[in-house]
């Protein structure tokens, strides 16, 4: 029997609204009833994931756990109590920074535990965060204003993923000690080495003494491949990009409108 879900957001448990299907709500309370804990794993940090979980009814809740920043932090749910931290150096964060400006078409964030700070911010990526980060605009030049804060990650966003693929080589001068992925079709994520959700479900699985047979790991993008691959059964989603599919045990026939995560739940623990 499954005894871990873990399960990406965007385009995965939430709707193209930002809300999780009701089918979605149901099924994770039915798992949840036979002693299965669901676990989100997100890009995003713990404190902009509260919402989602007061709607899955796991907010404060001792025993339960979340996974962020691609598993830069493990929390129980409890007071979010940092279980697991592991960010970036500021050495780093500022070249990342220095280099998004010089390019000047691209969108930077860098992530503190508890805001995320970004630059060149265009309308199309306001819309898209809405109110689900704490999202701070600024026009510093560098980071001197973040010396001796914890900095967990890094991105670059822009809509042609073509383009974020070669920034991606062109950056890799400076990221031999880092963990690359993409998301959401728009992000290049850096973490640092190790760090990614295959690692932090690991990680979880090992604290709570789950056998990895015993997973779960349901997503839709690239930076979801990790824990796809790591766990006992590895999901993507309907609407994942076609040519990572391959490379999960399972694919949703429903999409993440049509509450995708229900089906996997459905099939594979309340139909055990």
């Amino acid at each position: 029997m499954y005894k871990i879900i873990t399960c990406d957001l965007d385009e995965t448990l939430l709707d193209s609204n930002h809300q999780i299907p009701t089918r979605v709500k149901a099924a994770v309370a039915a798992a949840r009833e036979r002693g299965v804990r669901f676990v989100p794993a997100s890009g995003r940090g713990f404190t902009t994931m509260q919402g989602t979980l007061e709607e899955l009814g796991l907010r404060d809740l001792p025993g339960e756990y979340t996974i962020s920043f691609n598993s830069g932090a493990i929390t129980e749910n409890r007071g979010n109590r940092i279980m697991y931290l592991q960010g970036i150096s500021w050495d780093f964060a500022n070249q990342v920074l220095l280099r998004g400006l010089a390019l000047g078409d691209v969108c930077v964030h860098v992530y503190t535990t508890d805001v995320v700070w970004a630059w060149n911010v265009p309308q199309a990526e306001w819309d898209y965060i809405g109110s689900r980060m704490n999202m701070v605009r600024t026009t510093e030049p560098n980071l001197d204003f973040l010396r001796g804060q914890q900095i967990v990650k890094c991105l670059l966003m822009n809509l042609d993923q073509d383009y974020l693929h070669r920034i991606a080589r062109d950056f890799q001068d400076i990221t031999a000690d880092i963990d690359v992925s993409y998301s959401s079709n728009r992000y290049l994520e850096f973490n640092a080495r190790g760090v990614n959700k295959g690692a932090g479900l690991m990680r979880l699985a090992d604290m709570l003494g789950v056998p990895r047979e015993q997973t779960i790991a349901i997503g839709d993008n690239y930076n979801d491949l990790s824990m796809v691959e790591a766990a006992g059964l590895g999901v993507l989603m309907a609407n994942a990009p076609e040519e990572l599919k391959p490379r999960a045990d399972y694919v949703t026939h429903d999409d993440n409108d049509a509450g995708g995560v229900a089906e996997v739940i459905e099939k594979f623990v309340l139909g055990a």
